[in-house]
């Protein structure tokens, strides 16, 4: 059994970790309700968007095409990571670990053979991934939620899509989290480019469209504009996903930590009690050997 001064030590560290998460806690919910705000204002707009973009391609002619829609073999593969930049989260990062090498072990492991599957970490916590598994990787993006706007996405974005528009990368994929609910993250992974534009023969359009100047001018603005908003919008999701999970994380450890503090003082307790009666019974132990020699 423990001594009084170990269980008391042990009382104080647990009771200080409850204090740092209860505050981490805090911290989580405060960020989490601008975050949810924040993805909450964006989906209607992003999802208005991509159904204009499908009933706009559907009016198009067969002859109207983008650089972001050009199907090619994947023979190099583009797979974009997005994580949080600290732990303490509960599963939120290896989920999105996992489900990347899923995607690898699933549609490309022939390429991942051939070396010819690149990642681009969004986030500290891919950044580390990758380079600890030696996997390959392009650019240095790890540091974006610290300063998460619109324009920081969109020069990514970009990035992207001019590997692929010049033939670097056939294939990009999107793995992140998406925002349900403060206990509840879902992993999303989504072709990212090429797009799939669907034709008058596949989608009836629900509205009839008079492109002005031309249709070629359209998709030269709609498509690179729908993408940047897709790709916003995975940000703010994994944003917002964080910071929940995050909030959940510490809400459980908070709880086990007060269940760990009860059993302590138990032990500190009973542990004390056992310690006084021991002190007793040497005190009349003694009292009656003083007594027995008289």
């Amino acid at each position: 059994m423990a001594n009084l001064k170990e269980v008391k030590e042990r009382i104080k560290s647990v009771s200080s970790t409850q204090q740092i998460t209860k505050a981490m806690k805090m911290v989580a919910a405060a960020k989490l309700r601008k975050a949810q705000d924040r993805i909450i204002k964006m989906r209607p707009y992003a999802s208005r968007l991509s159904g204009v973009l499908t009933n706009v391609s559907a009016n198009m002619e067969a002859n109207v095409s983008s650089p972001y829609t050009v199907q090619r073999a994947a023979d190099q593969v583009l797979i974009i990571l997005i994580t949080s930049d600290r732990g303490l989260c509960g599963a939120f990062n290896s989920s999105i670990f996992k489900a990347a090498m899923r995607i690898v072990k699933e549609k490309y492991e022939r390429q991942f053979a051939q070396d010819r599957v690149t990642f681009l970490p969004l986030g500290k916590k891919a950044l580390d991934y990758v380079k600890r598994r030696n996997l390959n990787h392009i650019a240095d993006h790890s540091d974006i939620f610290g300063r998460l706007t619109y324009d920081e996405s969109r020069g990514i974005a970009n990035q992207v899509m001019q590997f692929f528009a010049d033939g670097r990368f056939d294939r990009v994929e999107l793995v992140y989290n998406s925002f349900k609910n403060v206990a509840t993250q879902i992993v999303n992974t989504e072709q990212f480019l090429p797009i799939a534009v669907e034709t008058g023969a596949e989608h009836e359009a629900a509205t009839e469209y008079i492109f002005e100047p031309n249709p070629e001018y359209i998709v030269e603005e709609l498509i690179p504009l729908s993408l940047n908003i897709q790709f916003f919008k995975s940000l703010l999701e994994s944003n917002a996903s964080e910071h929940g999970a995050r909030m959940t994380a510490m809400d459980k450890a908070t709880e086990n930590a007060g269940e760990l503090l009860k059993q302590l003082k138990l032990t500190y307790n009973s542990t004390r009690q056992a310690a006084i009666t021991k002190e007793i019974l040497e005190i009349v132990g003694g009292a009656e050997a003083l007594a027995a020699t008289r």
